[in-house]
């Protein structure tokens, strides 16, 4: 594999599982020294051991720990090139506007966005002194679409996450950092498994709209994110950059 990441260090928040893992992975494997954050102090160590990285136990939603994230990664490895910012809830009593209670719409709102400003403002300052860096904020298909099966909180975290990624690489194109929003479409992780066996019917109404015929693998949006870290990505800066087999372009799938 080419290493267009070579000795580029790089902070993955969520990296612990699901896309934040294969991205690590994808990562070390094209030569970044990986800084894992995760929540889960257990799968986050586990992760950091297997990409022969460092952990940093980080709640993303808390600014002090942020914070602390960034400054020990650049401590540790003399910068911070890339940031991953992919932290992420989908629960339950996320759902449609009503049946969904203010505490659920406030706590999707603080891990799914409020951590993604945390993340850009406090790793911002590193990249700005370095005069480059890539910043990649996970966001997703839905927020360009509009979906009848809704978590709402959810669908607008990520609609925020798509502005405020267009914001930021706009206000920062010139200092030589980058800023995209990734939209990825439905992916082969846990959580969607989750998702079939408690409701099928629900999964199948969201298959049928794919045009390949089936889920994204998370290697597959790591390959995305690789390159977006990588200077084959840029004059990409801006963006919201779609991963979704075809989703937001179709009207009728294939039979």
């Amino acid at each position: 594999m080419p290493e267009r990441l070579q000795d580029r260090v790089a902070v993955i928040t969520g990296g612990g599982s699901g896309i934040g893992l294969a991205t690590a992975r994808r990562f070390a494997a094209e030569g970044a020294r990986v800084v894992i954050a995760d929540l889960d102090a257990e799968t986050g160590e586990r992760a950091a051991e297997e990409v022969g990285g460092m952990f940093v136990h980080t709640d993303v939603t808390d600014a002090t720990a942020v914070e602390r994230l960034y400054a020990t990664a650049e401590a540790e490895h003399g910068a911070v090139d890339i940031a991953f910012n992919n932290a992420g809830i989908s629960p339950p009593d996320d759902d449609s506007i009503l049946d969904t209670g203010i505490e659920a719409w406030q706590k999707v709102q603080e891990v799914n966005l409020t951590s993604v400003y945390l993340c850009c403002k406090h790793v911002l300052p590193h990249m700005r002194r370095r005069g480059k860096g890539s910043i990649i904020n996970t966001a997703s298909f839905v927020a360009v679409m509009g979906a009848a099966t809704s978590q709402i909180s959810y669908t607008a975290s990520k609609g925020g996450v798509l502005a405020l990624s267009r914001e930021l690489g706009v206000q920062f194109a010139r200092e030589g950092i980058r800023v995209n929003a990734l939209c990825p479409g439905p992916v082969n992780t846990p959580l969607l498994q989750e998702l079939f066996a408690k409701d099928p019917e629900r999964a199948q109404r969201r298959l049928v709209h794919v045009p390949m015929g089936r889920f994204a693998e998370a290697t597959e949006i790591a390959a995305a994110v690789a390159f977006l870290a990588s200077d084959d990505a840029s004059f990409i800066t801006a963006s919201q950059f779609l991963v979704d087999g075809g989703i937001s372009g179709a009207y009728v799938t294939p039979l």
